[in-house]
């Protein structure tokens, strides 16, 4: 009973929230899967087709209800390279076959479907929570100007290129003063990010969102007024317009394998595991971010399987495939989407859009469309870190920096992996230098080393250096309590001094091995048996355990 209550409120909590949410977000997916399918190289409906396979397969199966995947720009930016290969092949057969390299893209996601569910199975999803918060941080401002530059390249062009403001400055600025339709179109955005902005303050019955493209689609269309739009923006792109029909079965991507020859292990293997690394390492975090913005937590496992079977499912009927969009999932919960049903909506009012509303949709102005994504923007990016840069460690300030610069520069994935990479790469460095040994003679003579902190390949270094060897006396005593043993190089470290001690004619006793490290040592040489001193009391550990267990004398342990 409690399993069907919680499937119906993750379908939907709120139908009419989640179907008027739904309905902003596709008309905010249209440009967006368009732009995306040109810098890919490939028609806008199989960006379209692929926009809605994923957003259907997720919203339904997937780990975040109201998180919105569809065709991105940071898988779209791969692509390029694979389709201009398979291009590049087809016109060097005998009998040259026509857009190759699309057909590579459809064999391509399978392989990037099949990777990403292996993910889920093996629950690799949960990774993401290692991810310090600076790379987050870094990773939601870095996407947000990606996000805002790429809505940049929707302007018509406020001067002609050949008015040079240097040499020309008063020609310069009459053409931009001129230029009607630069100025229709940033006047169209204030009124959409105005709308967006004050109509919450009175209602919040209705997507802002959705309103002012409503409105400012009517001001355009009843208005007479010339703006550009999004037919306007296809055609211009070299696209013929929306209206197609439905994705049919690929049967033919299986017989195009014997056209692959070499170019399998050396180009379509490869493109397949970095799209399914960049599409997992997008729809993760997003899926993250979304969790700190509703309050609640998804599954990333369930995410990276539904992400899988996605863009499989592209592959076989012809889409462009992809994974979540940061930009359109915010549309989403912002404007009240918080189940699966906003999401299906969406895919399924985007599928209509294509098959029975092309016409109508053409004529929605792309400045309301960028206003809606300049909003996202100024609620995406963490204003609060230009507040806290100062007052945070140098180190986590360096990481959030580089992590949005390198999301800008180069991707998503590979700003998130050196973000990782720089973060454990400090951690280590200052887990290196906590290694503490203290020193103190028994009464016996024997010379007994406390060590503190943890040791491991970082710290073996200033571990090795506390140890004086030929000046100490005959007997020597390490006790491991309150250190830890984490990895090889601190085992092979711990081999290496007792053979150097035993080398000089000298007695090395090692207390307090945790079990694990102690079955490895034992492994690694049988005299280490001698070696460690496994009967030892230590009350600490009783009670750690549970101090009710431990109420007889000691003596009655059979320890």
């Amino acid at each position: 009973m409690i399993l069907g209550q919680t499937t119906r409120k993750n379908f939907t909590q709120n139908p009419k929230n989640d179907i008027l949410s739904g309905l902003t977000v596709a008309l905010a997916l249209v440009p967006e899967a368009v732009a995306f399918a040109f810098v890919a190289g490939i028609p806008p409906l199989v960006g379209l087709y692929g926009a809605f396979m994923m957003g259907i397969v997720t919203a339904l199966f997937g780990g975040r209800p109201g998180m919105i995947s569809g065709a991105t720009g940071a898988m779209a930016v791969v692509m390029v390279y694979l389709i201009q290969k398979g291009n590049e092949v087809g016109l060097s057969l005998d009998t040259p076959i026509d857009q190759l390299g699309l057909q590579w893209l459809f064999i391509t996601l399978l392989f990037v479907g099949g990777i990403q569910i292996l993910a889920g199975l093996f629950k690799l999803g949960k990774f993401v929570r290692l991810i310090p918060h600076p790379v987050m941080m870094g990773f939601v401002n870095g996407l947000a100007i990606v996000i805002f530059i790429s809505q940049l390249g929707m302007f018509p062009n406020a001067v002609p290129h050949d008015i040079s403001f240097l040499n020309n400055t008063s020609e310069w600025f009459s053409a931009l003063f001129l230029n009607t339709t630069f100025w229709k179109m940033i006047a169209f955005i204030g009124l959409t990010m105005g709308i967006m902005f004050g109509l919450p303050k009175l209602t919040k019955k209705v997507p802002a969102a959705l309103i002012a493209i409503i409105v400012v689609a009517c001001i355009t269309i009843f208005g007479g007024i010339e703006v550009n739009t999004v037919g306007s923006f296809i055609i211009e792109k070299g696209g013929t317009g929306l209206e197609g029909s439905l994705p049919t079965f690929q049967d033919q991507i299986f017989g195009l394998f014997g056209t692959l020859d070499g170019h399998f292990m050396s180009t379509i293997l490869p493109t397949a595991f970095v799209l399914a690394a960049i599409g997992l390492i997008e729809s993760l975090m997003t899926l993250n971010l979304i969790d700190e913005i509703t309050e609640t937590r998804g599954n990333g496992n369930r995410e990276c399987i539904a992400q899988g079977g996605a863009n499989m499912l592209n592959g076989l009927f012809g889409g462009m495939g992809g994974c979540a969009m940061i930009g359109q999932s915010i549309i989403n919960v912002d404007s009240g989407g918080r189940g699966r049903l906003s999401g299906a909506v969406a895919a399924i009012a985007l599928l209509c859009f294509v098959l029975f509303g092309a016409p109508l949709i053409e004529q929605i102005p792309i400045a309301a469309l960028i206003g809606v994504m300049f909003m996202v923007v100024i609620g995406t990016f963490a204003w609060s870190s230009f507040r806290i840069i100062r007052k945070i460690p140098l180190s986590d300030a360096i990481v959030l920096i580089a992590v949005s610069a390198i999301t800008v520069w180069q991707d998503l994935a590979v700003a998130v992996i050196a973000g990782v990479i720089i973060s454990a790469l400090v951690f280590a460095w200052k887990n290196a230098t906590m290694i503490r040994a203290r020193k103190r003679i028994q009464s016996d003579g024997t010379k007994t080393y406390e060590i503190w902190g943890p040791l491991f390949f970082g710290s073996v270094q200033n571990f090795n250096s506390k140890f004086d060897i030929k000046n100490d006396p005959e007997s020597i005593e390490i006790d491991f309590v309150e250190s830890r043993v984490s990895d090889h190089s601190a085992l092979e470290a711990i081999f290496n001094l007792v053979h150097k001690y035993e080398a000089e004619g000298k007695s090395i006793k090692l207390k307090h091995l945790s079990e694990d490290c102690k079955i490895l040592l034992y492994k690694a040489s049988p005299k280490f048996k001698e070696v460690i001193v496994e009967d030892i009391d230590d009350p600490r550990y009783h009670l750690a355990a549970d101090p009710e267990k431990f109420t007889k004398p000691l003596s009655e342990y059979n320890i």
